[in-house]
């Protein structure tokens, strides 16, 4: 049984929800392409180990001449510049009946502004402001922090070298929590997971789904 709905465990039901139940459920995993994922990776840890304070330089040398430009982009950006409250976690929060949670990348903050940083060495999602991992990230700290004067998800492309900032409030927060108790309950009484035909197209699952 599902003990946390993470963000991406929402995307793929949303996506397709036989997806879903292959991947979660039956917890079937099929190898995927891991270069983009391991550059990303890389540039998540040497971002972690930088805002600890820990010396990067060995690794900074291991770096191609793509990473280091991805690297010099992280660090010239304003928001990657503040102060560090927390780096590399895992966060979750009750909403309604149900957990959901995730690891953040980092918060940082100037003052009583605090700001959730997410680094996209690919794209940035298509709606933003709607994307399960803003919608989740922001509610939980929300509740974490309980008090300050603004809280922000920040996506941070660094490909194109855009910063996309949602600013959370009241109204989002309500639109948030409705949104997540309707995924999350339609998940917990799904009991066919109807595959979504529009999906299947390189999807990983193929040649097993019926």
């Amino acid at each position: 049984m599902i003990q946390i709905f993470s963000p991406n465990m929402l995307k793929t039901y949303e996506k397709c929800p036989k997806k879903f139940y292959f991947r979660y459920i039956e917890g079937i995993n099929v190898p995927l392409s891991f270069l983009p994922f391991e550059k990303g990776k890389k540039i998540h840890a040497l971002a972690n180990y930088f805002l600890q304070e820990i010396n990067i330089s060995r690794i900074e040398t291991a770096l191609t001449e793509e990473e280091k430009a991805i690297w010099i982009s992280l660090l010239n950006n304003p928001f990657y510049r503040k102060k560090c409250l927390k780096s590399e976690f895992s966060i979750s929060t009750k909403i309604g009946d149900f957990w959901v949670g995730g690891r953040l990348d980092a918060v940082v903050h100037d003052e009583d502004n605090y700001y959730i940083l997410d680094y996209k060495t690919g794209s940035t999602p298509k709606n933003p402001e709607f994307d399960f991992q803003t919608m989740v990230y922001l509610l939980c700290m929300d509740k974490y922090l309980k008090k300050y004067e603004k809280l922000s998800f920040v996506y941070i492309n660094l490909k194109d070298k855009n910063n996309y900032v949602i600013d959370f409030n009241e109204k989002l927060k309500q639109e948030y929590e409705n949104r997540l108790l309707k995924i999350c309950t339609a998940i917990t009484s799904d009991s066919w997971y109807q595959r979504n035909s529009n999906s299947c197209a390189r999807c990983e699952y193929e040649k097993i789904c019926k």
